[in-house]
C-alpha cells in the first residue's frame, strides 16, 4: 500500500466523493478515481459505496481506514520533523489567523520578518476555523481560544481591548434612543463569543440587522450606518468614520495564543518571526516569563 494512494483515500473519505478530493489535493478526477481503483483491486472488494450524501465507507474500507490514518500520522510527523530541522532561514511559512488580526495587529511584524529575511515568505491563512496544526495545515496559529490539541506548544502573547463603535449619529442614536439603533453581531456559530452577550445584555430592545464571521465586514456595516458593532479595538480605531460609543463599563477584552506543533519548535523561520512577535506585540508582563 503505497503512501499516495492511501493519501487519496483519505481524501476522498473526508471529502465524499471523487471531485472534491481531486481538488483538495490539487490532482484530475481520473487520478482519483485510478488510485481509488488500485486500492480497491489490491483490497479485492471495494472500499466506498455511494449514497444520495455522497461516498461513504463500505466495512472493508472502514478497516481501511484506521491503517490509513496511522500511515497519515507517521508521515506528518516526518514531515514536521524534517521541517522543524530546516536550518535557513528561507522558504513559505504558514500562519494561521483571523482576518483582522492579520490585517491590523501581525501585519507589521510579518513587514519586519520579510525585511529582515527575505527569502522567508509569510502565507497567511485568514480564517475564523480552528486549523489542524498537527496535519499541518499551518505551522503555527494565532488565535483567541487555548489550544487542547496535544504536543502543540503554545502561550498567551497579548489581551486585544474590545470597544463598541458607530458613527457619530449612530452613537449619539445609542445614547439617547438604544431601542432605536440596529446590532452587528457575530453569526449564529459565534453566537457564543463573550461580546455578543455584552451588546445583546446592553441592548436588550434593539434588533439585530446584520451577522458576520468577519470583523472586517462588521467593521464596514458599522461604517455604513447599519448600526453599532463590538469590534477589536485595533480594527475599530483604524476604521475612518467610526467612534467608540461611551459606556459604563467596556466590553470584555480577549487573550491572543500562539501555538505550534512541539514537532517544529526548531524551525529557525518559525522561531524569528515568534521572536518578532513577542518584541513587538507581546504584553510586558508576557514578554518578561
Amino acid at each position: 500500500m503505497e503512501w499516495g494512494d492511501v493519501r487519496i483515500f483519505l481524501a476522498v473519505m473526508r471529502k465524499g466523493s471523487f471531485g472534491e478530493a481531486a481538488r483538495s489535493l490539487g490532482v484530475s478526477h481520473p487520478t482519483v478515481g485510478r488510485r481509488i481503483k488500485a486500492l480497491e483491486d489490491e483490497a479485492q472488494q471495494a472500499l466506498f459505496r455511494r449514497t444520495t450524501n455522497g461516498l461513504v465507507l463500505t466495512d472493508a474500507g472502514d478497516r481501511v481506514m484506521t491503517l490509513a490514518e496511522a500511515m497519515e500520522n507517521s508521515a506528518l510527523a516526518m514531515e514536521r520533523r524534517l521541517a522543524g530541522n530546516h536550518e535557513r532561514l528561507e522558504g513559505i511559512l504558514r500562519i494561521s489567523s483571523a482576518e483582522w488580526f492579520a490585517n491590523y495587529v501581525l501585519a507589521p511584524v510579518l513587514v519586519e520578518l520579510t525585511q529582515q529575511h527575505p527569502a522567508i515568505v509569510p502565507e497567511i491563512i485568514a480564517s475564523y476555523r480552528l486549523l489542524n496544526l498537527s496535519r499541518r495545515d499551518a505551522d503555527i496559529a494565532f488565535r483567541i481560544v487555548p489550544f487542547t490539541e496535544p504536543d502543540i506548544v503554545q502561550r498567551r502573547l497579548m489581551r486585544i481591548p474590545y470597544a463598541l463603535y458607530g458613527t457619530p449619529e449612530i452613537a449619539g442614536l445609542a445614547q439617547s434612543d438604544p431601542a432605536a439603533v440596529g446590532l452587528i453581531l457575530m453569526n449564529t456559530a459565534q453566537s457564543h463569543f463573550s461580546d455578543v452577550a455584552w451588546l445583546l445584555e446592553r441592548f436588550p430592545q434593539s434588533r439585530r440587522v446584520f451577522t458576520s464571521t468577519s470583523r472586517a465586514v462588521q467593521a464596514q456595516m458599522c461604517q455604513r450606518g447599519m448600526g453599532i458593532a463590538v469590534l477589536p479595538r485595533p480594527i475599530g480605531d483604524a476604521t475612518t468614520g467610526l467612534q467608540p460609543v461611551s459606556m459604563p463599563e467596556p466590553p470584555p477584552s480577549k487573550d491572543i495564543w500562539v501555538g505550534y506543533h512541539s514537532d517544529l519548535r526548531h524551525m529557525d523561520r518559525l522561531r524569528v518571526l515568534l521572536d518578532l512577535a513577542d518584541a513587538m506585540l507581546a504584553d510586558p508582563v508576557t514578554a518578561a516569563t
